[in-house]
């Protein structure tokens, strides 16, 4: 970066410094770009480490340790009942976050990437103005917009920092263990977050408006979720919202409307996590050509351009899904696009993890979406209670589900639910990105016994014969 007395300039300016920022940032870098990158925080790592992926991950990790630990008397083992020391999970939890946030700190310092605290505002089309910064302004080539997104809340809902209604990131602050927990929400922030709470010792109600939970996932695949959670929270009440909350004597009392019995309810905390929304607005994108679409998402091509030439945008802010994962691929293109390397995001089979017990994973094409779009496919269903393996770690209740070309044979999606799916899922990426046949996945040697079996069986199937489960017979 080229010193000045009012004005610096680099060649990329990279706004924002989650996934989808350093990720642009590091592969600028690395092709021989000088680069500066500014976020509101002191250290890489943005919503997804700090209030989001990795923080809920670490719970949930411990939510599967108890949970564990409680099904092993199944098989044996009694544990006792598990203490909690509340403030050695947050110090891990933290632990986590510091380490990870230090060592990307010192992977931009050996790439060269100057790190710049503050806040971006755009005065044009090659300048930015910081807020909050020993810098006054940047002058840029090219910038890489990477500002993610923030929790949203409902019109009825006011979410106050260290109140008793709140949001995903307030949650993850871990302040108690609430006796009695209402989250809104049937999306996987509302259930992963729940799985942790009630895993913890809270007595958890789900509040659901529509009829489903996690909207857009296989249903095949939701059941023995929903299985689970049936007898993990307290109350799931479907088709049902919260009409009114407020905060009394260190309670909340909320009106529930829907289809519950009783409508007036007290909680010790209301978890509310009914989705995200972009953080375009505040850019001063009015300065340059930039575009937003009627909700606020940067409207991009695929090569990650907006409508100025000089400014791309990726992650969150340029649309859904909203997944870390994205981000890193979408930044990575950008970064190759504006060095001039021939790339584009392309990608077929954009994977989708919940880290619920058990957890989902899909890719590629649903049975659903081939439905909506009168596609015809064919479904093949690979149930765990066939697997060795699954039977000896007690979770015969997962699924493996293939869905195929009939006439090409080639694998369109895939999805499951069990134990572990966010490793299982990668051999599903691979066969859908790479349109790879059903032939390819059953003639591959798979370990016995794993998990990993269970896509080969499921390709099996399609194939006329799968080793553990009869011809003819549906299995499910």
């Amino acid at each position: 970066m080229v010193m000045g007395e009012l004005t610096e300039q680099t060649e990329l300016l990279v706004i924002g410094g989650g996934p989808g920022g350093y990720a642009a940032a590091f592969r600028a870098a690395d092709l021989g770009m000088e680069v500066a990158m500014v976020d509101v925080e002191s250290r890489p790592g943005g919503e997804c480490l700090f209030r989001g992926c990795i923080p809920s991950k670490t719970l949930l990790y411990l939510a599967d340790i108890i949970h564990n630990a409680q099904r092993s008397e199944n098989m044996g083992i009694t544990f006792g009942k598990p203490r909690i020391d509340l403030q050695r999970v947050r110090s891990w939890k933290d632990e986590v976050i510091n380490s990870m946030a230090d060592g990307l700190v010192t992977l931009s310092k050996k790439r060269g990437v100057q790190l710049v605290k503050g806040r971006a505002v755009f005065e044009g089309s090659d300048v930015v103005r910081l807020r909050d910064s020993d810098i006054r302004r940047i002058k840029f080539k090219h910038a890489i917009i990477a500002t993610g997104s923030r929790t949203q809340s409902l019109p009825e809902v006011s979410i106050a920092r260290g109140g008793r209604v709140m949001d995903s990131d307030g949650a993850l602050d871990l302040a108690d263990i609430p006796e009695r927990l209402l989250v809104i929400g049937g999306g996987y922030v509302a259930l992963e977050l729940g799985t942790v709470y009630a895993s913890l010792g809270s007595r958890v109600t789900l509040a659901v408006r529509s009829d489903t939970l996690l909207r857009g996932a296989d249903p095949d695949l939701v059941v023995p979720l929903s299985r689970r959670l049936i007898e993990l929270f307290e109350n799931i009440y479907m088709n049902t919202r919260a009409r009114s909350l407020k905060e009394t004597d260190n309670k909340v009392d909320v009106v529930l409307e829907g289809e519950v019995e009783e409508q007036n309810h007290t909680f010790d905390r209301v978890l509310v996590a009914v989705g995200r929304r972009p953080n375009s607005a505040d850019l001063g994108l009015d300065t340059t050509k930039v575009k937003v679409n009627e909700k606020g998402y940067i409207v991009v091509d695929d090569r990650q351009r907006t409508s100025d030439e000089k400014i791309y945008a990726i992650g969150d802010v340029a649309g859904g899904p909203l997944l870390a994962h994205k981000a890193f691929r979408e930044g990575k293109v950008a970064a190759e696009v504006i060095k001039g390397e021939p790339s584009a995001f392309d990608v077929q089979a954009m994977p989708a993890v919940v880290y619920t017990n058990p957890q989902i994973a899909w890719c590629g094409l649903t049975e659903s979406q081939a439905r909506q779009q009168k596609r015809i496919v064919r479904v093949e269903r690979f149930p765990w209670k066939f697997s060795g393996r699954a039977t000896s770690m007690g979770a015969r209740d997962g699924l493996t589900k293939l869905v195929i070309d009939p006439e090409t044979q080639r694998i369109l999606g895939v999805g499951i639910v069990g134990h572990d799916t966010e490793g299982l899922i990668a051999e599903g990426v691979l066969a859908v990105e790479m349109g790879a046949v059903a032939s390819d996945v059953a003639l591959s040697v798979h370990p016995h016994p794993t998990l990993t079996e269970t896509l080969q069986e499921a390709a099996d199937r399609f194939l006329g014969s799968s080793t553990h489960i009869l011809p003819g017979k549906k299995g499910d």
